[in-house]
């Protein structure tokens, strides 16, 4: 079978303990590593087709909360900048192409173009570098994980126009939830690449499409 087409990532974690294994929306999660979250319910893999009403949910973390090693803390606006600043800092350094970012107050959301770093590398990076900012500057203490363990969820993506739907989808969330948009200095306008003008049509890529008849 022939790898898939992937031409950029979403990527997208959440703050710890805003989306434990066993949330009743579902998880990336097969098993309960943590003994004390049995208390809690079942895991439920991958998100469920049916969402649980909102009572059902705050009333999960509101248990969750109780159970928790550490605080369970979101980001106000100023933490999102310096979160922000700290993906500006690794995206310049390993030269990764971002068209989209999105960062929440219990989560994040990233389109990142295919780079030599596969999408857990790029996130362990921007994760490590958020939290160091945070704790640097005394918005976290040492001891508190800041996100989620592991490096969230990746969603290959593996047309120009799945990357504008994405790109759609991570640039309304904010104003989804009352916040401004967002517009952060490292982030790319897309060009439509690898489709972009003066792409060759003879390129590894547009031959799959055309053989998917994708292509133009």
């Amino acid at each position: 079978m022939p790898h898939p087409l992937v031409i950029a990532h979403h990527i997208m974690w959440t703050a710890y303990g805003t989306w434990l294994p066993n949330d009743p929306r579902g998880s990336t999660s097969e098993t309960l590593r943590a003994d004390w979250l049995t208390e809690l319910g079942a895991v439920h893999h991958r998100r469920r087709k049916v969402q649980p009403p909102r009572r059902e949910l705050r009333e999960f973390y509101e248990r969750a909360v109780e159970l928790l090693k550490h605080p369970l803390l979101t980001f106000d606006e100023e933490e999102r900048a310096f979160i922000a600043e700290a993906f500006g800092e690794v995206i310049d350094r390993e030269r990764y192409t971002c068209y989209a970012c999105a960062v929440m107050p219990d989560h994040v959301h990233l389109v990142i173009r295919k780079h030599r770093h596969t999408a857990e590398e790029m996130a362990e990076n921007l994760i490590h570098a958020s939290r160091e900012k945070l704790v640097g500057d005394r918005r976290r203490t040492p001891d508190h994980p800041t996100w989620s363990a592991g490096t969230g969820w990746n969603v290959f993506l593996g047309h120009p126009d799945d990357v504008r739907r994405v790109i759609r989808y991570i640039e309304g969330n904010p104003t989804k939830i009352g916040l401004p948009a967002q517009a952060w200095p490292f982030v790319k306008t897309y060009d439509g690449w690898p489709l972009h003008g003066g792409h060759s049509p003879n390129s590894p890529y547009a031959k799959r499409l055309r053989e998917l008849g994708l292509y133009p």
